[in-house]
């Protein structure tokens, strides 16, 4: 499968931004949306611990956009609604490693970076098809997240 070339969407230039992308993770967007917008202003090390968290189920992702029909979770802060993305966790977790290096690389404080810049959105969706009874085949799409972070030194 071929991956698609996508630009960032903040065209930063300089050497304090440290970033990184990952295109066409086979992972649910709902999940890497909501994501997205809980680890935004963390430090790096902060959102690490968190996700590493959630893939171990201990702590969960607080659902403020996507959360009809989503239970309660207990330890939020401020909010009910949330889940344990453990897949998209994961990829972000990986991501976030990455960016770290990326930091370390252009000669960041890799233990004072604060994200400030994520953006997760749908990608490609993969047409396949679902057999049914009676020669009938319902399609099926395999759904796919761009997901990029940026990075600076914090004040």
């Amino acid at each position: 499968m071929a991956m698609a070339r996508t630009d960032y969407s903040l065209n930063i230039k300089g050497d304090e931004v440290a970033r990184a992308k990952a295109n066409e993770l086979p992972i649910s967007p709902k999940h890497a949306i909501e994501i997205a917008a809980f680890i935004k202003g963390k430090t790096t090390a902060e959102a690490i611990d968190y996700l590493e968290n959630v893939v171990a189920l201990k702590k969960a992702i607080p659902f403020k956009k996507f959360n009809c029909n989503v239970a309660h979770k207990k330890g939020l802060d401020k909010w009910d609604a949330g889940r344990y993305p453990v897949k998209a966790s994961e990829e972000y977790l990986r991501l976030l490693r990455s960016v770290e290096k990326n930091a370390e690389y252009i000669g960041l404080d890799t233990d004072n970076l604060e994200i400030f810049h994520v953006s997760a959105n749908r990608g490609r969706r993969q047409r396949g098809i679902f057999p049914r009874a009676m020669g009938r085949a319902t399609p099926k799409f395999a759904e796919s997240v761009n997901i990029e972070i940026l990075v600076k030194e914090a004040q």
